[in-house]
């Protein structure tokens, strides 16, 4: 069905109706608060500031001197604080989201984010002299109150930190300066991003439209989006390398100030994830690179038609779709009915949860001018419900993305119950049900599949899927790696970070590709680069991770369905390691990626005997 209409998204509604989908569902962001203009949002930010007075009243230098109980009444008072606070910048965020190019959203958010900056800043005080404590002192308190040896796992992350933490009064500055400094930064690329035109055929496009276009089954519209994809993003390019440089210059800065050595080392640590894990994950799926994409994208030169051994893939052509794909739009009804039937066959439980997004306006799926680009699944918190954005056009990926942003939200709704400060999943699982929710859908769709021609092509859109997860990111990840330790040494020019891009790039998609000066520019649109650094990984971990699970389920593994909602109700009360030795799995086994890049290739090889097959050909 399709979602209600709230009054503040009429005219959204009106431009979703002109377009081909016409019943494209938006949101309805009441279980927050009704626009910005509701006197709640005043009344919830003084009770706020309130709160955040009388907790620093009441806790403020006294910490060792609390007995065990009364520790554990004060985590709980801040948990109540934290889940308020985001509350109000979570709304601020998803209206933002929805028109990036509105100045009174954006001048909303901003003074908002003022007033919780403040707020925050009352009550900093508590995770640093939680910290401060010796480690005697909370672990037995932790032993002998209930309440608090529920937030051990909370308090091992926040000790994580301690090496890194600074004195009070600077983590004070660092918090009121990010206003005017990497947020603002941030806010200016996603405003200016918003706000950049593309022109093809004439006409100004905004850049999620351009991007879809780089699919276009016309050779002539995926080489004139391509170009003008560069051309628009060189035309910003001095902005774009001076939010680079400024970012990764702050972060060099900050990280330096709290010790860490290198310039992953915060998001591995935020991550709870070790380094090695980190790396042998990077080593395994770059010695996978010739046995992964460069053999995939050689293969689709020749199923293209290029002449084998001589012609090569103008890089526009990477998303072409190949021979026999379906070029019938998805009408919004079908793709919910497909991934509803794809969770509905692993689990009732899990179709119904996922069926709720579809029966109440939790999801926006309508493209439109200003929109954030890509899609999401935002959590909010734990006492609402997740909701959904997206930009759904009809194609067989937006379905994929439809399952995707899917399993985030099932993930986010079942780690609700750990409550606020444990319901947040790290990145080392965070991408484990959206990924395994695609997959299942996926297989639905090619198991319904009857034309062996568009069996193949439906095939080679996952294995891409998969490409552009695993191998891509990886090699994002590299560029990032290499930018930010090249910037730690001076400023990079716009020409010096485009061949940082254009080296991670060729080492990561073969010699099959031919590039020309356009693609120097594509680094731009990444928005991962400014929103949060290294963050790219967690896709290609979440990847591997699945491959190996899926196994497990598809092979049977007793239990599978009980250990696999264990693992996402956890939220981020557990150890991802204990946790994924529930499955008998150890992500610091040498085999443990290689497992999950094998089965990438076996689809591969699965896809070569298809096209030998020249049966239906």
């Amino acid at each position: 069905m399709t979602a209600p209409q709230h009054p503040d998204n009429k005219e959204k509604a009106k431009e979703a109706a002109t377009s081909v989908l016409p019943d494209l569902p938006c949101w309805n962001l009441d279980a927050l608060y009704r626009g910005i203009e509701d006197p709640q949002l005043e009344k919830d930010i003084q009770i706020a500031r309130e709160e955040a007075s009388v907790f620093s009243q009441h806790y403020k230098g006294r910490l060792p001197t609390l007995s065990a109980v009364e520790l554990g009444t004060a985590v709980c008072a801040y948990e109540r604080l934290q889940e308020r606070v985001a509350r109000l910048g979570v709304f601020a965020f998803l209206k933002h989201a929805e028109n990036l190019v509105e100045g009174k959203v954006a001048r909303f958010r901003q003074a908002l984010q003022e007033q919780l900056t403040d707020i925050e800043k009352a009550v900093l005080f508590f995770p640093l002299e939680l910290n401060a404590l010796d480690d005697a002192t909370l672990n037995k308190a932790c032993t002998q109150d209930p309440t608090l040896t529920r937030y051990t796992s909370w308090l091992q992350a926040l000790r994580r930190f301690k090496p890194h933490q600074l004195s009070e009064d600077l983590e004070e500055l660092l918090a009121e300066k990010a206003l005017t400094a990497r947020l603002a930064w941030i806010t200016l690329y996603d405003e200016s991003e918003a706000a950049m035109r593309f022109r093809v055929k004439e006409e100004d496009v905004i850049l999620s439209e351009v991007l879809h276009q780089l699919s276009d089954e016309q050779a002539s519209v995926r080489r004139e989006a391509a170009h003008a994809l560069g051309k628009g993003l060189a035309a910003h390019l001095p902005l774009l390398t001076t939010i680079t440089n400024t970012l990764a210059q702050d972060k060099a800065l900050e990280d330096r100030r709290r010790g860490f050595r290198a310039p992953i080392d915060a998001r591995n640590l935020d991550n709870r994830i070790e380094g090695e894990v980190v790396q042998s994950l990077v080593e395994s799926v770059r010695a996978f690179y010739p046995r992964l994409s460069h053999r995939y994208y050689r293969l689709k030169a020749r199923w293209l038609g290029c002449a084998k051994g001589s012609e090569k893939l103008d890089y526009w052509d990477r998303l072409a779709p190949v021979p026999n794909s379906s070029k019938r739009v998805i009408p919004w009804a079908e793709a919910r009915a497909t991934v509803l039937a794809a969770y509905d066959g692993f689990s009732d439980e899990f179709g119904a949860l996922a069926r709720q997004f579809f029966e109440h306006p939790w999801i926006d799926a309508a493209p439109r001018t200003g929109k954030m680009s890509g899609a999401f699944s935002c959590p909010c918190v734990p006492e609402t419900h997740p909701v959904i954005l997206m930009s759904y056009r009809g194609r067989t990926r937006d379905v994929m993305t439809l399952a995707h942003e899917m399993g985030h939200a099932v993930h986010q709704a079942l780690a609700a119950e750990q409550g606020f400060l444990l319901s947040q999943t790290p990145l080392t699982l965070a991408e484990t049900a959206s990924v395994f929710g695609e997959r299942l859908t996926f297989d639905l769709m090619l198991e319904r599949t009857r034309d062996r021609g568009e069996k193949r092509a439906l095939l080679a859109g996952k294995i891409e899927d998969m490409l552009n997860t695993v191998v891509r990111q990886i090699a994002f990840l590299d560029f990032e790696q290499k930018l930010h330790e090249r910037r730690r040494r001076a400023p990079l020019s716009s020409d010096e970070i485009g061949d940082l891009w254009m080296e991670t790039t060729r080492e990561s998609l073969g010699d099959v590709f031919r590039f020309d000066e356009h693609y120097r520019c594509y680094w731009g649109y990444v928005s991962h680069f400014v929103h949060a650094p290294f963050y790219v990984y967690a896709y290609a971990f979440g990847d591997g991770l699945v491959n190996v699970l899926y196994a497990l389920y598809r092979e049977g593994m007793a239990d599978f369905e009980d250990r696999y909602k264990a693992l996402l109700v956890a939220g981020g009360s557990g150890d991802y390691k204990a946790l994924l030795a529930t499955f008998g799995l150890d992500p610091l086994a040498g085999d443990f990626w290689q497992r999950g890049l094998l089965v990438i290739e076996g689809m591969i090889e699965q896809l070569e005997e298809l096209l030998d097959d020249k049966e239906d050909a």
